[in-house]
Order: C-alpha cells, then sequence, then structure tokens
C-alpha cells in the first residue's frame, strides 16, 4: 500500500509515476479522492476548533463553579454553558463517525492502487518493453529434432492424461523416474538456498485467511485467480481459506503486526509448495504441457531488510536464482522488467528466463522483485532503526526456483538423441548417482 501522506502531499507526482505502469484505466480516481481528501480535511479542521471551544467552555465551567461555591448564583449561567458543550459533544461524535467513513473508503481505493516503480525502472506498456541485462551460457546445438518436455517426459511417467481425469485442465500427474527428477529438484534447491545462500528453510501452510493475501497484495484486486475452500457456513469468513499462489504469501506474512529488531535484519526465509492460481486471465496461454499449470512447486525466496539494504539484496537475490540455473548447466538471460510487466506489488523486478529448445525461445523460470515497504504497510511490519524510530520493512521475493518448469527445462536442454535425458553433475547426488534417465 502506497503511504497516503505521499498522495496527499504530492498527488500529481504519484499519478505520473503510476501513469508509468501504462494501463489502459486510472489506478485512483482522481476526483474521488480529491473530493474526500477535502471533506476530511474540512472535517478534521472543524473538530480540532470545536474540541478548542470545548476545553475553553470546559474551563469557564470550572471558573463558575468555583465563584457559586463562594454564594454567586451561577447555575443558570453553568446551565447554559453544559447545554452549549452538550452540543459540541454531538457535533464531535457525528464528525467522528463521519471521519471514520471517509477514512474506510480511502483505505479501500488505497488496496487497489499498485507500488510506484522506481525511477530509473524502463518504461513500457509490456513484455515487449523490458530490457536484457545479460546472459549465462549458449543454447545447444543438436544433431536431431529436439522434443519438448511432453513427448520426452511421457515414457518418464509424465502423465497428462491422467492429471486430467483426475481434476481436470492444467493439471499433472507424475510417476516413477519423472516423479523422482521433480523431488530431486526441489530437494537441490532448498539446499543451495539454505546451505549456500544463508536462507532459512520453512515448512508453511497451504491454507491461508483473507488477511495475508491482502498483506501481500493478492486481495482484494486478484480475488478472481485465487482459488478457496469453506467449511461449515460459506458466508462466514472465519470459514474460508484461500490455497496459497505462492509461499511468498505465508513467508512474508511472519512479520506481519511486528516490530523487528534491527539486529535479526535482514531475514532470509526459503520453502518449497505446491501453488495453486486459477489464472482467470490466461485462458488459452500454454495450453500444451507443464508451463502454465493451476497446481505447481516452487522454491520461494524472501528477504526482509532495512530500506538502505533492499536494492543490494535484490542483486543478490537474482544471484541466488541464476546460481541454481547455472548448477543445472541451463541458458538462460536476465530481464530488467519494464513499468508496465512489473507485478503489483513492486518496485523493480529482474525475470529470469530460461532457453528452451523445443520452443527456440527464452521462457520464464524466476522473478525477483523488491517491493520496498508496500507490502510492509499492508501487513504493519516494522523494525526499530538504530535512532530508536519505528519504520517499515522492505520485503523482497523471488522464486528459486519454479519446479516444474526447472524440470521442462532440464529435460529439453538434456536430452539425447535416443529420448534419454542427460543428469546435470550437480543433481546426480539426488538421485542415487544416475548419470542418464531413461524409460
Amino acid at each position: 500500500m502506497l503511504d497516503i501522506a505521499l498522495l496527499r502531499k504530492d498527488l500529481d507526482n504519484v499519478l505520473a509515476r503510476l501513469n508509468k505502469r501504462k494501463s489502459p484505466q486510472p489506478f485512483i480516481d482522481e476526483v474521488r479522492f480529491r473530493e474526500l481528501e477535502g471533506e476530511r480535511k474540512t472535517i478534521q479542521t472543524r473538530t480540532e476548533e470545536l474540541q478548542s471551544q470545548r476545553n475553553s467552555l470546559s474551563k469557564q465551567i470550572g471558573g463558575l463553579k468555583g465563584r457559586g461555591a463562594k454564594g454567586e448564583d451561577t447555575a443558570a449561567e453553568v446551565e447554559a454553558v453544559m447545554a452549549q458543550v452538550a452540543g459540541i459533544a454531538d457535533e464531535l461524535k457525528a464528525s467522528a463517525d463521519r471521519l471514520d467513513v471517509l477514512q474506510t473508503e480511502l483505505a479501500a481505493m488505497l488496496l487497489s492502487v499498485p507500488n510506484l516503480p522506481q525511477d530509473d525502472v524502463p518504461v513500457g506498456a509490456d513484455e515487449s518493453g523490458n530490457v536484457e541485462v545479460r546472459r549465462w551460457g549458449t543454447p545447444g546445438t543438436y544433431a536431431f529434432e529436439p522434443k519438448d518436455h511432453v513427448d520426452l517426459g511421457g515414457p518418464l511417467g509424465l502423465d497428462f492424461e491422467a492429471g486430467a481425469r483426475l481434476s481436470g485442465a492444467r493439471f499433472t500427474f507424475m510417476k516413477g523416474p519423472i516423479a523422482r527428477l521433480h523431488r530431486a529438484l526441489a530437494a537441490f534447491m532448498l539446499d543451495v538456498q539454505t546451505q549456500e545462500h544463508g536462507y532459512t528453510e520453512c515448512y508453511t501452510p497451504y491454507l491461508v485467511k483473507a488477511p495475508a493475501l491482502q498483506g501481500t497484495g493478492q486481495l482484494p484486486k486478484f480475488e478472481q485467480d485465487l482459488f478457496h475452500v469453506t467449511s461449515g457456513d460459506a458466508e462466514d469468513a472465519d470459514s474460508k481459506w484461500y490455497l496459497i499462489p505462492t509461499s511468498e504469501v505465508t513467508l512474508t506474512n511472519t512479520v506481519a503486526d511486528t516490530i523487528v529488531p534491527l539486529e535479526q535484519l535482514p531475514i532470509k526465509l526459503t520453502g518449497h509448495t505446491p501453488c495453486f492460481r486459477s489464472e482467470a486471465g490466461s485462458a488459452g496461454r500454454d495450453t500444451r504441457g507443464m508451463i502454465r499449470q493451476h497446481q505447481f512447486d516452487k522454491v520461494e525466496m524472501v528477504q526482509v531488510t532495512t530500506p538502505e539494504q533492499s536494492g543490494a539484496a535484490l542483486e543478490e537475490m537474482v544471484g541466488h536464482a541464476e546460481a541454481i540455473l547455472q548448477k543445472l548447466e541451463l541458458p538462460y538471460r536476465v530481464m530488467a522488467l519494464c513499468t508496465g510487466d512489473m507485478g503489483f506489488g513492486a518496485a523493480r523486478t529482474y525475470d529470469l528466463e530460461v532457453w528452451l529448445p523445443a520452443q527456440s525461445a527464452y521462457r520464464e523460470i524466476s522473478s525477483c522483485s523488491n517491493c520496498e515497504s508496500f507490502q510492509a504497510r499492508r501487513m504493519q511490519a516494522r523494525f526499530k532503526s538504530a535512532q530508536g524510530k519505528n519504520e517499515f520493512v522492505h520485503t523482497l521475493n523471488g522464486s528459486g526456483l519454479a519446479v516444474g518448469r526447472a524440470l521442462v527445462a532440464v529435460l529439453e536442454n538434456h536430452q539425447q538423441a535416443d529420448g534419454s535425458i542427460k543428469v546435470p553433475a550437480a543433481l546426480r547426488p539426488y538421485l542415487g548417482g544416475v548419470e542418464v534417465l531413461s524409460a
């Protein structure tokens, strides 16, 4: 959530920075915001006047009662002044009630406003405006026509038909060698992130309540992209849970409503979970294979830092994701996302795109973002600075990596002419020393 003080101080600048996101629809109803703010200021000014009057009248009543104690007849004057005080109390209550309504509407408005892009983020409307930062590795050449992961994975136990029978489209069933490879990839990623990069491994719930998703920015704006379940009374908010779209939600919310001691920062957490996304806006895209699924696994990285640390933390986190790809011997490129392609809560984002031979294209496998204080303000996550002041932390998140897409990349990049898969050296200890996967 943006700092409302920033909008009050310089709304025109905020709107100009939001416009860099190139949305066809405005993120803020400027006219309504100015109306609400104008009324709020009027009420607050009037409230201060009334409080001053009430204090003055209270002193006057005290003086009148003092004179009465000395034998003067001040009863009528006291009664008149007390009637004024009662009238002021009624007006103050009405003002407070109206102010609550205004504040609620302003807060709801802010919940649907995305983060401000950092000033040097490339400006663009969509992925065509993204900027390549660097590449690693060279796409392989094959003396045969490379197959895609669907054809390669079938003999190894990748079964899309079983997944569809069980759960419908965009679900996958894995068994045998492919299931073992999937598990090995997740374990390998966790070990690298914890043993080499200093993250603490976590096991988190897969179901969360609405406030957790509001804290990280998925609610209220993206509810259509979430799966939810109910228990008991479906109308009771306490009986409704959401399946996590990413463990960013659970890992980041560990600091919600807390004041983190400065010496505990940075906090670095990682976890392996399934992720559940309805992807309501992506019909027709990547319908073949594992690229776009309703359920997929991911090893997530989250960092919680001070504002001064977050820029360097983002670069570090990108490097942590790159290390996985390099160890798996997978060619990739790093892309700086433009303003129009960044996620809702991000101030800056890098995507890692892995090479897929069957598509002759780079495809996203990790996204690393600095959300600055955007999520922290929604979660009320703060730290106590060296000066003893409570400030909002900065939060960062990134994939380290998407397990299913890593599996796709390993199959396609390390395929051999007979359809077998050469296992990258770094992954072999997780497969009992197996060097080649074959049916």
